[in-house]
């Protein structure tokens, strides 16, 4: 049997890594110049090693059927709250462990080409290791209180460097952006973590207590928290009508982006709503509240994303629209399918944003796709490797998206919630429409120029040539058994789903075709309107789409312009006025009667007489008429 002492060292890796990068650096600034290679080593070395103790792990659990739980310490313990630093390694968590530390991996390599020559170099890789090992914690964690710690954790790690060019103003307004709009989700999260323990009383709070005694409680309360928790997942997962801080996040360097989109963060929210579904199974009107969430989140940022010109905010508004097609799955109880499409998603989105850092830095940080497209370059790997992340997530089989996507929309269909599998399928055809638009006119619209090659480093195509592999194949991992599959990903996570597809294989057919001509007609429009665009006369920038709804806008004047007129307000009236007024009246009187006061400390001897003889007169007068002498 395997030692479970390795548990918490998918961890540890990561986070030793983000120490000896740290304190290297401050060596690095302090004292002496420190090769990049260094920390470059250390960087990617952390995260390979966590990768192969999680697959160790996966491959012993494979053999035994074991599930491994590790407890550290008892962090605290106050009356019949006891909160144990310990973490848990079933199949959720180490499904999830797997393809986070191993896509992590690749961008950590992909990182060391991508900000090669930057001064913050060590800082970078410091704070990366740091992001990757806040994920782990999230992912093995034992009980909900752990699990914030990493979910906290990740919110700074994305603040640290959405924001890691805090010289320019606008990467730190955006990374504020990110950490104040997740705040609000968090406290969201910690009023339904703290609700769902006065329901269930006293117990243990860990999740397989959790889960044993979760009949216990009454349903107005669990329903309460299952929402309260999902507002924090709204904010980690970028869901309406929290999702402002997504595409300004693209301000940070692009190694992050894809971090971000890919292994971490984002998908934190999926985990956590998986990670309850025992909360979430009893509870079915809150789970349907989440698939509309998802779905009208997917069209929403798909409409978005079909007239924006930044390449970087298209895919970041591509990862919401796809984040909302998770969330149908999770919210209808089909946990493993949103799970394998957080999967296929990982390695396609990965991709398709270092394909974009590579293209930016070959066009010297140009990321307006019309520009890109008028000083076009050679950049064949590039090309093909975003090609077919483009393909991918447009749902063409037998590339990954397909697979993990049409699950999602069989399992809408299956469950009669027909308007959602409609908004999924309009979705799926805007999603194939900009995506390829974006591929069009980055690399297939004429322009005046003769394509000049440029070099790439091979730490930024070797990740993406593995991920490549990964988006053409990874859908085979939960192949239909209409196609002649196994469900494997379905099977591995079968405890989590409180119901499962089962249609027939006509119905099956059916659903698939429509899908695929949903597809292939978005992409022939997309090939009808961009393929041979004039790409030096740009489309309008104007407009309600292009400028998203100005929901940006109404958040500013709602939240942000009236708070400030509540504080300007509340601080010349109630504060100045009233609280100081009366504070400082009170301070004047006091003043006042001390210089009354002080009149009587005059130094003059005969004045003091004076008041003695008085006093004394006093005395006696008192003395006389009491003793009625």
């Amino acid at each position: 049997m395997m030692d479970t002492s390795l548990l918490v060292w998918i961890i540890l890796a990561p986070l030793i890594g983000a120490i000896l990068n740290g304190g290297l650096y401050i060596y690095h600034i302090k004292k002496k110049p420190v090769p990049q290679i260094v920390f470059s080593l250390i960087g990617t070395g952390t995260p390979l090693i966590a990768f192969l103790i999680a697959l160790s792990i996966f491959l012993d659990m494979v053999d035994t059927g074991n599930t491994y739980k590790q407890v550290l310490f008892t962090w605290l313990h106050i009356d019949n709250l006891n909160i144990a630093m310990g973490f848990l390694g079933d199949n959720l968590a180490i499904f999830m462990s797997m393809f986070v530390t191993f896509i992590g991996w690749l961008i950590h390599i992909y990182a060391i080409g991508y900000m090669t020559g930057d001064n913050g170099f060590g800082k970078f890789f410091a704070y990366f290791n740091l992001f990757l090992a806040s994920m782990l914690i999230l992912v093995l964690a034992d009980n909900p209180v752990i699990l914030f710690i990493g979910w906290e954790g990740v919110g700074l790690c994305s603040y640290l460097l959405i924001a890691f060019y805090y010289g320019n103003k606008e990467n730190v307004i955006a990374g504020n952006k990110a950490f104040i709009a997740n705040r609000v989700g968090d406290f969201g999260f910690l009023l339904g973590l703290i609700t769902l323990y006065f329901a269930l009383g006293e117990v243990d709070l860990n999740f397989t207590s959790l889960e044993a005694n979760i009949g216990k409680a009454s349903p107005s309360l669990l329903a309460l928290s299952g929402f309260l928790l999902f507002v924090g997942a709204m904010g980690k997962s970028a869901q309406i009508p929290l999702y402002v801080w997504l595409p300004d996040a693209m301000a940070g360097p692009t190694p992050i982006s894809a971090l971000i989109h890919a292994a971490t963060m984002v998908t934190a929210g999926v985990y956590m709503v998986s990670r309850f579904h025992f909360l979430y199974s009893g509870i079915e009107g809150i789970g349907v509240f989440i698939a509309y969430i998802g779905a009208f989140s997917a069209l929403f940022a798909a409409v978005i994303a079909t007239r924006q010109q930044d390449i970087k905010k298209i895919l970041a508004y591509s990862t919401m629209s796809q984040l909302g097609y998770m969330f149908i799955a999770v919210g209808l109880g089909f946990y493993s399918s949103g799970l394998f499409h957080v999967l296929t998603h990982a390695f396609f989105k990965a991709m398709l944003f270092m394909g974009a850092g590579g293209i930016i830095i070959a066009l010297h940080h140009e990321q307006n796709i019309f520009k890109i497209a008028q000083h076009r370059a050679s950049l064949p790997i590039i090309s093909a490797t975003f090609l077919i992340g483009v393909i991918a997530i447009s749902g063409i089989p037998p590339f990954s998206g397909f697979f993990s996507k049409d699950a999602i929309l069989a399992s809408a269909f299956q469950e009669g919630q027909y308007l959602i599998w409609a908004i999924g399928m309009f979705t799926a055809f805007l999603t194939a429409f900009y995506m390829f638009r974006m591929y069009f006119i980055l690399f297939i619209a004429p322009n005046k120029h003769t394509k000049s090659y440029v070099y790439t480093s091979k730490t930024i195509t070797f990740p993406l040539l593995i991920l490549a592999v990964g988006a053409i194949g990874a859908g085979f991992l939960n192949l239909p058994a209409v196609l002649g599959g196994e469900h494997l990903v379905d099977t591995w996570l079968a405890k989590l789903n409180s119901t499962h597809i089962h249609m027939s294989h006509a119905t099956e057919y059916i659903l698939m075709i429509i899908s695929v001509a949903v597809a292939a007609s978005g992409i022939f429009v997309a090939y009808k309107k961009y393929a041979n665009f004039d790409v030096f006369k740009p489309e309008d920038e104007k407009g309600l789409i292009a400028n998203k709804f100005y929901v940006d806008e109404f958040y500013d004047l709602v939240f942000v312009q009236f708070s400030k007129k509540i504080s300007t307000f509340i601080d010349k009236n109630l504060d100045d006025k009233i609280i100081d007024g009366f504070i400082m009246g009170t301070c004047n009187q006091f003043t006042n009667f001390g210089k009354k006061v002080a009149t009587l400390q005059n130094a003059n001897v005969r004045f003091y007489a004076a008041f003695m003889l008085i006093g004394m007169s006093c005395i006696f007068v008192y003395l006389y008429i009491s003793l009625g002498l």
